[in-house]
């Protein structure tokens, strides 16, 4: 009934006139997400995260929401008495800057007379954390001006936090880019001009009413999201909504060489391509629904915005595409027309496969297994400020010359919060604490003292947390709380690995039930998802070893694996998901083997181009200068061409031949003569029989 609905004479009409309606509101809305979108220490780790209750407890020390800029400047032959004079100058200058708080600190020469230092208070006013980039801005201009040859840069938090919305900004251009990948990839699938502007235009209207709705939930229902949600999002709508697309054309395309009326060939591939569809999408959904179990609450909150990309698409790409396609006609397949592609190459793969199944699927596990053996050398412990990006910017540089000149801790102190009665006693400790080079007088004020110590090591490397958590250690008993930046980044990695101990177990469990009660069986479930969780494995590896070996990159965010887990687990059991309900479909009609080199021939073109499209577009996240956009695109689009072409070819398939209707244990496929599957309708004079 669904289907003849959708694919009507006249309701086609109406679907597309429903979606126009909900897309002109929907587009203002979307344009106001990242105006709900919070980037602040709050929306990334707990509440309860140690370095988070430190930022609530030193507000009363200082302006909520201040960054220290450390302002940097260098001369290679030494600084001269005009650089002297200039910094004195540019010190009183920057106080006129607005959102500049307080009286610069410095300036202040490094011991080899080579290098100034001065560092400036920055506040986030109502424009969010793009102030901070404004203030960043105008610090430059005032100390690059009549510089003279004397290097200028500003680093330590406020510098990175411009750096990174100056880096995010550039996730508009994101969209654009994805697009242009999926028009190319749709363009050598379909070899038609036009076809590929549908599956376009609709993933655009699924982005454009998922983001309206994540805002109106970021705004009035609490979801956190962040820039990293919305970059996310529009890779994964563009690339999972095309998949649907993809499939959906393909049945449609073979049912118009059945029925002479495209409404009713439509009708039955939306019956017969629904199923596999609604399981893909739910398991994708679900999946990325647990990461609401993530102490993190950057993860908790990627978690729904994701799920509702993923349904908002499922819905566009059930009704409003395939509306599209109807009234459309089959003009839309030109030049090639409705013709369902040759598949020798598939075929050719699966009578190769027949031929010794046990022998290929062993094998093709055992490189995987060995290829996951990379993922011994992944460093998923964080990363430190300058080595988030994949360039040098301004921020990294800085910190670079600050090194060099000064104690690598300089302006991005540890902060220590205590009650004024304890604070001298707690002050001697942390003097004590290998790591610390030095501790300010402790400031009280009602009842309450902040504490500043300096790092001896560069403020968020792996070293610089070690001393966190022994001056942790070191104060604990005494009421004290340990937080700032590098506290910060050390809570996020615990939390990170708490979230991969809860989460990864639960999420398998749950994807293996959701196959099982699709295809009522045991055996086929659990096959398939050891062969996603060794995909998943042999894609961490590969990854690790091209960001160590050829990316050289320092290491990675600590929530790298969770994401890459639940994305590469729920996306590649997509594919399964589509080649085994087709094997299952063929299977009824002439039993497992048949149905699986059947279903492999069918589905082979089909899932290739999707695949292609998925990791084009999750490729396309390399074009943001972020080194966790750069790892996360790579290991996905990586992850799912090997699941593609690798896994659902020939490892699941051979694993079908080789142990036949058993896949189906406890339950059983019918021998054909006993369970005849009605043919597809036949249309003759416009009449259905």
């Amino acid at each position: 009934m669904w289907a003849e609905l959708v694919a009507g004479r006249r309701a086609k009409w109406v679907v597309v006139a429903v979606w126009v309606l909900l897309l002109i509101p929907a587009a203002m809305l979307a344009g106001r997400l990242g105006d709900a979108e919070q980037n602040d220490n709050a929306a990334w780790l707990p509440a309860n995260a140690e370095s988070t209750e430190v930022v609530a407890r030193a507000a009363k020390f200082q302006p909520a929401d201040t960054l220290p800029a450390v302002v940097v400047y260098d001369r290679p032959g030494g600084v001269t008495d005009a650089d002297r004079a200039k910094a004195r100058a540019d010190a009183v200058a920057f106080t006129r800057i607005a959102n500049v708080v307080g009286t610069p600190q410095g300036p202040d020469e490094s011991a080899d007379g080579a290098a100034i230092q001065i560092v400036v208070q920055v506040h986030k006013d109502r424009t969010g954390w793009e102030g901070i980039g404004a203030v960043v801005d105008a610090l430059t201009a005032v100390g690059r001006a009549d510089a003279n040859g004397l290097g200028f840069h500003v680093a330590g938090p406020a510098g990175y936090a411009s750096d990174s919305i100056k880096a995010f900004g550039e996730a508009g251009g994101l969209t654009t880019i994805t697009a242009i990948v999926v028009v190319a990839i749709l363009l050598l699938t379909y070899r038609s001009p036009a076809l590929p502007l549908l599956p376009l235009l609709t993933a655009g209207g699924a982005l454009a009413a998922a983001e309206a709705l994540i805002y109106l939930l970021a705004e009035h229902a609490g979801l956190i999201v962040n820039k990293q949600t919305s970059f996310i999002l529009v890779v994964l709508v563009f690339g999972a909504a095309t998949d649907y697309a993809l499939l959906l054309t393909s049945r449609y395309r073979e049912e118009l060489q059945r029925h002479e009326d495209r409404h009713a060939a439509m009708a039955v591939a939306l019956r017969r391509s629904a199923p596999a569809i609604l399981a893909s999408a739910a398991t994708v959904a679900v999946s990325l629904m647990l990461l609401t179990l993530a102490s993190l609450n950057s993860t908790r909150g990627l978690g729904p915005a994701c799920a509702i990309g993923i349904l908002v698409g499922l819905v566009a790409m059930l009704t409003l595409m395939p509306a599209l396609l109807v009234i459309c006609g089959r003009w839309i397949f030109w030049p090639g027309g409705a013709r369902v592609p040759r598949d020798r190459v598939w075929r050719r793969l699966g009578h190769a496969l027949q031929r010794r199944p046990r022998a290929v699927w062993a094998g093709t596990a055992l490189v995987l297994a060995v290829l996951a053996l990379g993922v011994l050398g992944l460093r998923a412990d964080g990363l430190s400020n300058k080595d988030q990006f994949t360039g040098t910017p301004q921020m990294a540089a800085g910190e670079a010359v600050q090194a060099r000149h000064f104690p690598a801790g300089a302006g991005d102190p540890v902060y220590v919060v205590v009650r004024a009665d304890a604070a001298d006693r707690v002050a001697a400790v942390l003097a004590g604490v290998p790591g610390v080079a030095s501790v300010a007088p402790p400031v009280t004020r009602d009842g309450d003292a902040l504490i500043l110590g300096e790092l001896r090591d560069v403020p968020g490397s792996t070293e610089a947390m070690r001393t966190v958590e022994r001056a942790r250690a070191a104060v604990r008993g005494t009421g004290a709380l340990v937080g700032g930046n590098t506290a910060v980044g050390l809570d996020t990695q615990q939390a990170a690995a708490r979230d991969d101990r809860l989460i990864i177990p639960i999420v398998l469990v749950t994807v293996l039930l959701i196959l099982a009660l699709l295809l009522r069986a045991v055996v086929a479930p659990l096959l398939l998802m050891a062969t996603v969780v060794l995909s998943f494995g042999a894609a961490l590896g590969v990854s690790s070893l091209v960001f160590n070996h050829v990316f050289g990159f320092a290491g990675a965010e600590s929530s790298f694996p969770l994401l890459a887990f639940v994305f590469l687990v729920a996306l590649g059991i997509d594919y399964n998901i589509f080649l085994v309900t087709r094997v299952r479909e063929e299977a009824r009609r002439h039993g497992t083997r048949r149905g699986a080199l059947t279903g492999l021939s069918a589905t082979g073109g089909v899932i290739t181009s999707a695949g292609l499209v998925l990791a084009g577009t999750f490729a396309a996240m390399g074009s943001l200068p972020l080194v966790f956009a750069a790892e996360l695109g790579f290991a996905v689009a990586f992850g799912v061409l090997l699941d593609t072409l690798v896994v659902r070819s020939i490892l699941v398939t051979a694993l079908t031949l080789d142990l036949g209707d058993r896949m189906w244990w406890p339950g059983r496929i019918a021998p054909p003569a006993a369970a005849p599957v009605p043919p597809s309708p036949v249309v003759l004079n416009g009449v259905v029989g």
